[in-house]
């Protein structure tokens, strides 16, 4: 029988009609069985004493769980998914179709990880939005590392800076396919006089994880470099984002 599904441990505010994997066994008057309840307190104490740090991905991915399946033991699913995508970025980062394959898996889990995915990207832009991004780059390339290198078909965007190398827009240009992505110099640059911006850094990723640049992505970057010197704007960077590391292509040398 379906059972009703709460964002919490007691059925207090029902958005869900039912636990998305099979349930077994249905709890007496509505409370979990001690095993399960006494295993999430002790895994919530954890966490607030030791932090991230002091668990392992599944036990990380328990505690996402805990909210999206109120009734039962979540250990197996959180397995299920570490073995289908390998470690808890990966999971989160997972395209929601891929998620759906995974049994036991639905709207509720996927709106939990799709939460957690989202606030991690809102964190880490927040480090360098309205920041000097030049002394900020590890922030930069944290952002860079958390919002694009689980991708599975390539980004391009533009960083646009003012005077002071403030961060003052942060847009997708365009996207692509597994291994190209269409790039319009003059666009980025119209772009650039219309936010009045005095310097740029572009940022796209490789779905294979190789940063490596290809023979286009240099001549798109010495493009969308003369276009903007002409203008009087500073192209500071081009970063290629791997599956684990970037590349820079000043420090390479290519700019």
């Amino acid at each position: 029988m379906a059972q009703t599904r709460a964002f919490s441990d007691t059925p207090l505010l029902p958005l869900f009609d039912a636990d998305e994997a099979v349930i077994t066994e249905r709890p007496s008057l509505g409370r979990l069985p001690s095993y399960i309840r006494d295993h999430r307190q002790r895994l919530r104490e954890r966490f607030l004493s030791g932090g991230a740090q002091a668990m392992p991905d599944y036990e990380l991915l328990e505690l996402v769980l805990f909210r999206a399946i109120p009734r039962r033991d979540v250990k197996p699913l959180a397995r299920a998914l570490l073995d289908r995508f390998v470690q808890f970025s990966n999971v989160i980062s997972a395209p929601i179709d891929q998620l759906s394959e995974v049994p036991g898996v639905g709207t509720a889990v996927i709106c939990e990880l799709k939460i957690v995915e989202a606030a991690a990207h809102r964190l880490s832009r927040g480090k360098i939005l309205r920041q000097h991004v030049l002394s900020s780059w590890d922030s930069l390339l944290e952002y860079c590392q958390t919002t694009m290198a689980h991708r599975d078909t390539e980004q391009f965007r533009v960083f646009y800076l003012d005077r002071k190398n403030t961060l003052i827009g942060d847009e997708e240009q365009a996207r692509g396919t597994v291994d190209h992505v269409p790039v319009y110099p003059r666009e980025v640059v119209k772009r650039a006089l219309h936010l009045n911006a005095s310097a740029l850094i572009l940022v796209h990723n490789h779905p294979s994880g190789d940063p490596t640049p290809s023979d286009s992505d240099i001549a798109m970057t010495q493009q969308i470099k003369s276009a903007s010197e002409a203008l009087g704007i500073t192209l500071h960077d081009h970063i290629i984002v791997g599956k684990s590391c970037e590349l820079s292509f000043r420090s390479q040398g290519l700019l």
